[in-house]
Order: structure tokens, then C-alpha cells, then sequence
């Protein structure tokens, strides 16, 4: 394709170039899910009354407080929550936790300093600090999503190389929802190569970058070539990436794991640095005790919930309430995991008939290890693995201490070749009841893709990303994406 014709093309489908209609979404999604969150503030003290005045608060009068609507959204600036394209879930989960805590804090401490009395209003504030974050990300991920459908959204970007590496990196943003960015022009200097990848234009000819900022305002560049020697990285760099407001460079060792790294600098030689965070004892006393404080209160509240669940299973079908099964864990430990039986009494005997009958059955077995129309299943198991809900009585192991809340899964004997030589470095962690790849495909993940997500989670840990697992888990239970 040529420049001439790109110019027809690019404007039939592109009028933006910068992120304002991005961040101007994000920031009336914001606004509105702060007032939501005032709201159900508001709600919760009108209704269950936690402390004596609360009589003087109506409900609907939350409303009349939309002039702290700015102090939310210079606190967001602040921490740089616009555009918001390309930021780590669990980065944005730290930083709308810090903001909200922050704006919250500082609009009860200036209303009690000027009354020097804590009221109704104070508390509602309180419990609205306490759901924001959760609202927040809510919002903002419908916005992600709609402008993802609508290709209202998307920063144009251009990508050079046109190789594996670039049409990798032309797939992940094509098929992310949160990245921001869309690419529209690939360049390269083949010759006789093709002239688009998944309909978009391929130039060959990486020295026009200074005339597609001239032209089409791009601001962004990806430099996706990593065959490339120094002298001649450097001298594109100079000429035609230059011209770019911002640039990106793949390295050479990138692939499909996600790994998370800093930069540092010793004595002006760039080095890449990365970690397994679990493997300070900072992080892990910081990991349990968010563990047990999360499951102790939480399954406080769950309780009734399990005890009901419990006796109908015992009424709809013989046998015992929990199952345990024998897994591998942290350090290849073996361990019992609980769950609430979702199958028959005799299934193991079952399965072994279904697997000698049914040549296919064996190979989808072999495979995941999981069937997906499992016959073995009870009325009430279906239910229970639609919902996740049978893993539940895994809070007992976490209790005991040989699981966690988020971690790669437990697994059996035959999974263990599946992991290759990634074994021993993933599960030097305890087992998680859920992790990275059961929120981003659940049983749905091929063993690969595991290796990938629990990679990216080793190296990446902290409280908050395990927070915004947890909070993924949710939206994935509610969906029954992936779960038989």
C-alpha cells in the first residue's frame, strides 16, 4: 500500500488522534460512580442507623453534595488515572483505593474541623470510602467495554516490523479491551511482502515517520523489530521513531508470558530488572494475613450460605457432604483439597468405564482433565460448578495454611508434565482457590497460557493485585464464564 492510498483509508475510519474522548469518558463514568457511591453511603446509614442522628439524613439528600464532585477527579489527575490507557488492573485498583481514601479523607476531616462534631454525613462519607473503589472499577470497565464495541475508543498507534513479534503485538491490541490503544499502519522495509495483516495497511517503508506525524498527528510508535543490530536500531530511532511523541520497543526475548519488569541504571548501562515477590518474607506475612482476615470475615458472613448448601446436598443425593481429593501443592507437597461433591458416590469407578467407552471423552480428559458434559454430575453439582461455589470449602484449606486466596491451582500427578520445566518455579507458592488464568479464561486456558498468567503473577505480586483477582473472581463466578 502506499502512502496515497493509507491517506484514503485512514480517513474513512479514523478522526481522532489524541485520548481526550477517552479520558472525557472516564471521567463522567468516574463522576458518576463517586455520586453512586455518596449514594449508597447514604443508604446504608439511613437504613440501618449507626449512630443516633442519622434520622437528620434523608437519602435522596446525597445529591446536594455534587460540589466535592472536582475534588475526586483533581485527586485522580493527580495519580494519573487519565487517560488511564495501558495501566495494570491491579495498578488501577492501588491507585483509585489511594484517591478515593484520600478525597474521602480530606472532605470528613475538613467538615469535622469545621464543626468539631462527627454526624451522620461523616459516617455515611466513611461507607462510601469503603465502596468506592469497588464502583469505580465497575464503571470504568463498562466504559472500557463500550468503547472497545462501539470503536468509539482507541488511540490510533503505529506499529514497525511486520514479523512475528509485530503481528503479535497488532493481536494483543486488536483483542485487548483495556490496552487503549489501536493500531492502523504496520511498517517494514520488505519489499515483495504483503500489504495488510487483519485489515490493516502494511508500508513498506519505516523512514515516513516523520510525515505521518506531519500528517495524521499519530502519537504513538511501536517499535516491534527485534532482528535488528545496534547500529541500525539506533539510527531509526534518530530518524523516523523520533518524530513520535511516545515511543514503545519490544525487546527481543518478548513473548506471550507477561513479565513484569523496572528499569535501572548502572552507571548509564539500561538493566532490566525482575523478582519473584514471593519470595521476600514481607510479602508473604503481607499475603497471609490478608488471607486469613479476608476468609475469617468473609466466611463469617457466608456461613448460613454454606450450611444451606450443605444440606441440599445431602437431600438430593446419597452420600457425603465435602470431598476430598489429593493434590500437589506448594513445593510438590501433597496435599487434600475440600469441595463441596458435585458428582455421584462411586465416580471414580464411573469415570473409568466413560474413558474405556468413549475414545473422545479420553482425549478431551487427557487434555484439561475436566469434562465438559460430565455425566457424573448431580443436579446439584451442575449448579454448584456453574457458580463455583463447590470450591468453597477450600477457605478450610486456606485456614490450615497449605492454600491461599489467589495462587496458580492445585494439581494432579498427570498435570505435572503439562508444566514441564515451569513446575518447581510456579508452585514454589502455595495453591491459590483462584489466580490470573481462571479469571482471564477459567477452564477455558490451555496449559501454556497457565505458565503465562502464573509467570506474570510470581513476578508481579502485591496485595493489590491479589485484590483485583479476588474482585475478578467475583464477575466470574456471577458469569459462570468458563466453569463446568
Amino acid at each position: 500500500m502506499t502512502l496515497s492510498e493509507f491517506d484514503v483509508w485512514y480517513h474513512t475510519r479514523f478522526r481522532r488522534t489524541s485520548s481526550a474522548l477517552t479520558s472525557t469518558a472516564f471521567i463522567l463514568s468516574d463522576l458518576l460512580a463517586v455520586m453512586l457511591s455518596i449514594g449508597w453511603g447514604f443508604f446504608w446509614v439511613r437504613i440501618y442507623g449507626f449512630i443516633h442522628d442519622y434520622g437528620s439524613i434523608n437519602f435522596k439528600s446525597f445529591v446536594t453534595y455534587w460540589p466535592y464532585l472536582p475534588v475526586f477527579i483533581l485527586v485522580f489527575q493527580i495519580l494519573n488515572l487519565y487517560p488511564g490507557v495501558s495501566l495494570a488492573p491491579s495498578e488501577e485498583l492501588r491507585r483509585f483505593s489511594i484517591g478515593s481514601f484520600m478525597a474521602y479523607g480530606g472532605i470528613v476531616m475538613s467538615r469535622y474541623i469545621e464543626s468539631t462534631v462527627w454526624d451522620s454525613i461523616n459516617t455515611a462519607f466513611l461507607i462510601s470510602c469503603f465502596f468506592s473503589t469497588t464502583i469505580l472499577l465497575t464503571a470504568r470497565g463498562v466504559i472500557h467495554w463500550f468503547l472497545y464495541k462501539t470503536k468509539l475508543g482507541g488511540i490510533p498507534a503505529v506499529i514497525y516490523g511486520s514479523g512475528s513479534t509485530g503481528k503479535l503485538v497488532a493481536d494483543c491490541l486488536l483483542g485487548s479491551i483495556r490496552s487503549g490503544y489501536k493500531p492502523v499502519l504496520i511498517l517494514d522495509d520488505e519489499e515483495n511482502g504483503p500489504n495488510e495483516y487483519r485489515d490493516i495497511p502494511i508500508i513498506h517503508d519505516t523512514s515516513i515517520g516523520q510525515e505521518l506525524v506531519k500528517r495524521y498527528k499519530i502519537r504513538m510508535a511501536i517499535l516491534a523489530m527485534p532482528e535488528l543490530d545496534v547500529p541500525q536500531l539506533k539510527q531509526l530511532l534518530n530518524s523516523s521513531l523520533s518524530a513520535f511523541r511516545y515511543n514503545v520497543l519490544i525487546p527481543n526475548f518478548f513473548t506471550t508470558t507477561n513479565i513484569w519488569m523496572s528499569v535501572r541504571d548502572f552507571e548509564g548501562v539500561l538493566g532490566l530488572v525482575t523478582s519473584h515477590k514471593l519470595k521476600m518474607y514481607w510479602n508473604l506475612a503481607i499475603k497471609r494475613f490478608m488471607d486469613l482476615f479476608i476468609v475469617i470475615v468473609g466466611g463469617i458472613i457466608i456461613l448460613p450460605v454454606l450450611l444451606l448448601i450443605a444440606l441440599l446436598i445431602k437431600i438430593t443425593s446419597a452420600g457425603p457432604v465435602l470431598y476430598k481429593h489429593k493434590r500437589i501443592g506448594m513445593n510438590g507437597n501433597y496435599f487434600y483439597v475440600y469441595k463441596f461433591r458435585s458428582m455421584v458416590k462411586d465416580s471414580e469407578e464411573r469415570l473409568l468405564e466413560l474413558l474405556e467407552e468413549n475414545p473422545m471423552l479420553k482425549n478431551e480428559w487427557e487434555t484439561t482433565h475436566k469434562l465438559q458434559n460430565d455425566p457424573r454430575v448431580t443436579v446439584m453439582g451442575k449448579f454448584l460448578r456453574r457458580t463455583s461455589i463447590d470450591e468453597f470449602p477450600q477457605l478450610i484449606n486456606i485456614l490450615k495454611g497449605e492454600m491461599s486466596l489467589v495462587g496458580p491451582r492445585p494439581i494432579v500427578d498427570d498435570e505435572m508434565d503439562k508444566y514441564g520445566e515451569d513446575f518447581h518455579r510456579i508452585f514454589s507458592i502455595k495453591p491459590g482457590l483462584t489466580g490470573l488464568w481462571q479469571v482471564s479464561g477459567r477452564s477455558d486456558t490451555n496449559y501454556n497460557e497457565r505458565v503465562a498468567y502464573d509467570t506474570y503473577y510470581l513476578q508481579s505480586w502485591s496485595g493489590w493485585l491479589d485484590l483485583w483477582v479476588l474482585y475478578k473472581t467475583f464477575g466470574a463466578v456471577v458469569r459462570g464464564r468458563g466453569a463446568y
